[in-house]
C-alpha cells in the first residue's frame, strides 16, 4: 500500500480512501471460498466462469480457496469504457468457451450495480444448460433489485466509484492489492 493515498494518481485521478484492505479482501475470500466449498460436491463438475476484466484477481483467489475440483473459464463483457458510469449498453466482446451442460456453473462477477451485465448475461448461459447457474460477486453497490441476485457476495459497496483488487478506472489501477475510492 502507498505511504499515503496521495501517493496513487493515474490518469488524473486521485484516490479517496481506502474502502476495503488487503486483509479484509483476503479474509472475504477465503470465506466465500469455503461456502461455495459447501455448496457442492465433486460429482457437480463445477465450473468458475469469470467476468473480465475487473474479477480476474478475484476469481483467481478465489478458486484457490474452493477446496473441490474445477474448471476455470472466462468472458468478457464491457459496459464502462472509459467513464465512472455504466453506459447501460453491455458488449460481450468474447465467450466462454467450455461447455455449460449439466454442470453447476458459478459466474463471478467483479462488482453489481445497475444490473444491466447480469441481466444480459444470465440468459445467455442459462440456453446452455447448466444444473446450476449461481453468481458470486465480490461487490454489491445495492443501487438496483437485479432480476438474479448474487448467491454469494463479498462486501455490500458504498455507492462511490471503487478501483483496486482488479476494478479499474480507464485501465488504472487494477494492480492495487485493496479497493479504494477515486
Amino acid at each position: 500500500m502507498p505511504t499515503s493515498l496521495d501517493d496513487t494518481k493515474l490518469g488524473g485521478q486521485q484516490l479517496r480512501r481506502v474502502v476495503f484492505s488487503e486483509e479484509e479482501i483476503k479474509a472475504r475470500v477465503a470465506e466465500m471460498g469455503a461456502e461455495i466449498s459447501r455448496a457442492y460436491t465433486a460429482t457437480d463438475r463445477l465450473l468458475v466462469v469469470g467476468l473480465l476484466k475487473g474479477s480476474f484477481l478475484f476469481v483467481a483467489d478465489l478458486v484457490r480457496a474452493i477446496d473441490l475440483p474445477l474448471h476455470v473459464d472466462f468472458l468478457v463483457a464491457s459496459s464502462y469504457a472509459k467513464e465512472k458510469v455504466s453506459s447501460g449498453d453491455v458488449r460481450l466482446l468474447y465467450d466462454a468457451e467450455a461447455s455449460l451442460e449439466g454442470r453447476a456453473v458459478v459466474l463471478v462477477e467483479d462488482i453489481v450495480d445497475s444490473g444491466a451485465t447480469l441481466e444480459r448475461l444470465l440468459p445467455r448461459l442459462r440456453e446452455r444448460d447448466p444444473a446450476s447457474l449461481e453468481v458470486c460477486a465480490l461487490l454489491h453497490k445495492r443501487v438496483s433489485s437485479p432480476a438474479h441476485e448474487p448467491r454469494w457476495i463479498g462486501f455490500e459497496a458504498p455507492n462511490e466509484f471503487l478501483v483496486g483488487y482488479g476494478l479499474d478506472y480507464a485501465e488504472d489501477f487494477r494492480h492495487l492489492p485493496y479497493i479504494a475510492s477515486i
